[in-house]
């Protein structure tokens, strides 16, 4: 379609409402109260459609995965509001229902339309992840949860404002239903504030070009997005490619769930096809159906990094979620370490899309964000809740070794820094270092992961780990070989144990002075390890990357010419 929108004005526009998204996520960030938005930067905000509620724009410093989530929430909000009927300038919507948003429920969305001259132009929306939102285990990663209600308090879409006015009935509920209101009150007062910033900006922007022109230039940025996705898919190979991973287990029942891909390309169209995953499981591992979709979006950008982020790029791809599997489970089925079972669909993503370009994808990441909760009083009676997650080794790629100590590959997130945590929290770090040996060797080896053990500083603690890769390595392509697998570890009275589900674990008692202990993944391999220089090799041995026995095995004595 041709838009009458110069190239030039068209760039300009772009930046200015990229930037409004930007703005929008500094400003929760910054007044945010809790360490999961504040440092790790579990939020996001954009603008949406007005009649489909499909993404416009999102700010480059949000979580990817929120791209295609949030899309999803605020078609929740449009249909709501067509049920009241009285949708007004003002308004504000709130839900963490995940089976209509997506994710899980730790995750506030605000939802607000925006009116230019007395008429729908967008919407804003903002979606952070709150410490703490009731439910059975403090931090609501509950790893025994086999319902929606057993993982925090539910709130479907309601208004939190009417034409302006808070509902401070509204706000009296969340709040009753939180360890850690004060929490809250502050991530939800970020999150009023980030939108008003976003209304005020709209307003700046519309004043001087006018809303036709903001119009057509965001109808034009969606359009070139897939124009843009076309042409790349035109590009591949035409043909149909499979892979399948597993998960450890749902927490409840210790069997192995199968995550399963087709990769089909024709022409300029794509299907993934995830017929053959696991049907809807007992525990917290089932994802709702538009996290679902939002994983395959994460994934198709992370393989084509130079797409515009908005729905025009997957128009066209097809997203075909089995109904009755774990990736399409109906309420209340329990959806709390949905950040798992996400991570295995971006791997036999990826280890599809290898077999067709193996240039444009990394081996598998670590595969897990690890959800650690360690949860007592203090000695005023007050609780405490340190929940965080944490990091491992990115795949190796044809451009080189994978990155040491990252991220989960969902995210734009920073893991929260050690100061932080011990500041807040009865906490202290024994040990926070790369893991010699743990990822996988390749030409291209990849990243390292890390080794955290945390001491307990005050008594009657309790801990819980939400974790997967304890049973199934991240997996190497083109060659490469697996990483290390997942090990978490806890101190008792009489000395260190493993959960009996490898990966998950609840009601985890600790004493001041005992421990956990995290030795993360790291990346698979990317190419054949033979194909490794020895120079390389004897550099990671130098670095305590790989000790000289693993290297051996790995990669054969080449090395050790290169040391003498």
């Amino acid at each position: 379609m041709t838009h009458p929108i110069d190239p030039i004005t068209l760039a300009v526009l772009a930046g200015r409402m990229e930037q409004i998204a930007d703005e929008m996520d500094a400003t929760l960030f910054r007044a945010a109260f809790n360490p999961i938005i504040a440092e790790a930067h579990d939020a996001s905000h954009g603008l949406y459609h007005a009649q489909t509620g499909d993404t416009l724009i999102q700010g480059k410093s949000g979580l990817p995965i929120f791209v295609g989530v949030m899309s999803f929430a605020v078609k929740a909000v449009i249909e709501k509001a067509a049920e009241h009927g009285d949708l007004a300038d003002g308004d504000i919507y709130i839900f963490n229902d995940a089976h209509m948003g997506g994710t899980h429920l730790s995750d506030m969305r605000l939802v607000r339309p925006y009116f230019h001259n007395g008429a729908l132009f967008c919407y804003l929306a903002s979606v952070g992840h709150w410490h703490d939102v009731g439910g059975a285990v403090p931090g609501n990663y509950n790893p025994a949860a086999t319902d929606a209600f057993q993982e925090a308090f539910i709130l479907p879409p309601v208004r939190l404002a009417k034409a302006g006015k808070i509902q401070t009935d509204i706000i009296d509920i969340l709040m009753r239903n939180t360890r850690l209101p004060q929490s809250a009150q502050g991530d939800l007062n970020g999150q009023l504030g980030a939108l008003d910033l976003g209304v005020k900006r709209l307003d700046e922007l519309l004043a001087e070009y006018g809303a036709d022109t903001v119009r057509t230039a965001l109808d034009a940025l969606q359009d070139r997005a897939e124009t843009l996705m076309r042409a790349e898919l035109t590009d591949l190979p035409d043909g149909c490619w499979q892979a399948m991973d597993f998960l450890d287990n749902d927490g409840i029942t210790d069997t192995p769930l199968t995550i399963k891909v087709a990769l089909t390309i024709k022409g300029d169209e794509m299907t993934l096809d995830f017929t053959g995953t696991a049907p809807r499981c007992a525990g917290p591992v089932n994802i709702a159906l538009p996290t679902a979709v939002a994983t395959a979006y994460v994934a198709i950008k992370h393989i084509f990094p130079s797409l515009p982020a908005n729905n025009g790029v997957m128009r066209p791809i097809k997203v075909i979620i089995p109904e009755g599997s774990l990736l399409a489970a109906p309420f209340p089925a329990p959806v709390g370490g949905y950040t798992e079972t996400i991570l295995r669909m971006v791997d036999v993503i990826f280890a599809a899309a290898s077999q067709a370009a193996p240039d444009r994808v990394v081996a598998n990441a670590y595969g897990t964000i690890n959800a650690l909760s360690i949860s007592g009083k203090r000695p005023n009676g007050q609780p405490w809740v340190m929940f965080s997650f944490y990091g491992g080794g990115h795949g190796g790629s044809s451009d080189g070794d994978g990155l040491n100590h990252g991220n989960a590959p969902i995210s734009t997130a920073t893991i929260p820094p050690m100061e932080i945590l011990e500041a807040a929290y009865p906490v202290m770090f024994k040990q926070w270092a790369l893991r010699p040996d743990s990822a996988g060797a390749g030409q291209h080896r990849g990243g390292m992961g890390a080794t955290y053990e945390i001491e307990v500083l005050a008594d009657n603690a309790t801990a819980f780990l939400f974790g997967e890769r304890g049973r199934f390595a991240p997996k190497g392509v083109a060659g490469g070989a697996n990483a290390a697998l997942n090990v978490f570890s806890y101190e008792q009275a009489d000395g260190w144990h493993t959960p009996p589900m490898a990966s998950k674990m609840v009601g985890i008692k600790l004493q001041q002075g005992q421990s956990v202990r995290l030795d993360t993944p790291g990346g698979g391999g990317y190419g054949p390890a033979s194909k490794r220089a020895p120079a390389d090799v004897a550099h990671d041995i130098a670095n305590g990357l790989i000790t000289p026995e693993n290297a051996t095995t790995a990669y054969g004595p080449a090395w050790k010419k290169v040391t003498k």
